[in-house]
C-alpha cells in the first residue's frame, strides 16, 4: 500500500467519526512533500497513540487508518481524550524501509542520558542509573517534527506506541512497559490468547552492541532506550507501553492485538478520569 492510499483510508475514517484532520506539518524527501498526520478528540484524560516509526512495520498505521472512527467514538463515549498519529515516518512507509527515504537513523530517539559526568548516551545498559537526562531534539526530520509536536501538548495520562519486530521470525508478541505491571497484565493475557508471548528470551532489534534486552517470564521488557515510550515515562505519564507483534504475523491478527491495547489504554484513562471525578466530589463534599 502506498502512503497516499493509507492517508486516504485515514481521512475516510475521520469523516465517519466527524473528526477534522489537523496535520502537524510535513517532511520533504526526494523532492516530495509528505503530510504528518494527526487527529484528536478532546477529553479530561488523554490517550496518545503513535504508529509507523519504522516504515516496514505496517500493522500499526493500518490499524489506526481502518479503525480511527471506532476508537474516537469509544473515547468520546468514555469522556476520554484521544490523539492518534497514524504514520510517523511517511516516506519509510511509502518505500517499505525501516528509516526514511534519506536513510536517517535512528528515528525513535527522544532522550539522552548522562551516564557519567559529561558522558551522554541514547540508552541505558541494564542496571545503569543515570545522573540526569534531557530531551534530544535532533535526528531525522520526522522525529524532530514529532518531538516539537508532542512538546506543544501537556503530557497525556496514557501513551501507546505500535510496532512490529522485523528481526524475529514466526508469530510472537511482547511489550515494553515501565513500573507496575498490573495494569498491563490483562492486555498481555488477551494478546497471549491469540498468539504466543515471547518469554525469557533475548530481543535483538537493532540495539547498541553489548545492550542486553530480554523479555521476562511474562513477555514484558523494561528498557530505557530513549524512545518515545521512554520519553513519555520520564515525563510522568502514568501508563506507557510499546507493543510488538512480528512482521510475519498475519495482518488481521496484528490488527486485533493492536486494538486490544488501544482499547485497553482508553479503559485505563477512563478509570483515571473516574478516580479524579470521585476525588473531586469527596473534596467538594
Amino acid at each position: 500500500m502506498s502512503f497516499a492510499e493509507l492517508a486516504a483510508r485515514w481521512l475516510a475514517s475521520l469523516r465517519i467519526a466527524g473528526v477534522d484532520a489537523a496535520d502537524y506539518g510535513e517532511v520533504v524527501e526526494g523532492g516530495r512533500a509528505y503530510p504528518l498526520l494527526v487527529a484528536a478528540v478532546g477529553g479530561a484524560c488523554e490517550v496518545v497513540v503513535t504508529a509507523g516509526f519504522h516504515g516496514d512495520e505496517k500493522a500499526g498505521p493500518l490499524t489506526l487508518a481502518a479503525h480511527a472512527h471506532e476508537l474516537f467514538d469509544e473515547a468520546r463515549a468514555r469522556g476520554v481524550g484521544l490523539r492518534l498519529y497514524p504514520c510517523v515516518n511517511p516516506s519509510g512507509f511509502e518505500l517499505h524501509t525501516r528509516y526514511n527515504a534519506g536513510g536517517e537513523r535512528p528515528n525513535n530517539d527522544f532522550l539522552r542520558y548522562e551516564v557519567a559526568p559529561g558522558v551522554w548516551r541514547g540508552e541505558l545498559h541494564e542496571g545503569e542509573t543515570p545522573l540526569s537526562w534531557r530531551r534530544h531534539d535532533g535526528g531525522p526530520r520526522e522525529t524532530v517534527a514529532l518531538a516539537r509536536e508532542l512538546g506543544r501538548h501537556a503530557p497525556p495520562v496514557a501513551a501507546l506506541d505500535l510496532h512490529q519486530d522485523n528481526f524475529i521470525h514466526g508469530h510472537v508478541f511482547y511489550s515494553y512497559v515501565f513500573g507496575d505491571r498490573a495494569p498491563y497484565r490483562p492486555l498481555q493475557a488477551r494478546s497471549g490468547a491469540l498468539m504466543p508471548v515471547l518469554r525469557n528470551a533475548l530481543v535483538d532489534s537493532g540495539y547498541e552492541p553489548g545492550t542486553d534486552v530480554r523479555a521476562d517470564a511474562d513477555g514484558f521488557i523494561e528498557c530505557h532506550d530513549g524512545s518515545v515510550t521512554d520519553a513519555f515515562h520520564r515525563a510522568g505519564v502514568a501508563y506507557t507501553a510499546a507493543i510488538e507483534t512480528t512482521t510475519d504475523t498475519p495482518a488481521a491478527l496484528a490488527d486485533e492485538i493492536n486494538l486490544i491495547w488501544i482499547r485497553g489504554f482508553i479503559e485505563l484513562a477512563a478509570r483515571e478520569l473516574a478516580a479524579r471525578e470521585l476525588a473531586t466530589k469527596r473534596t467538594s463534599g
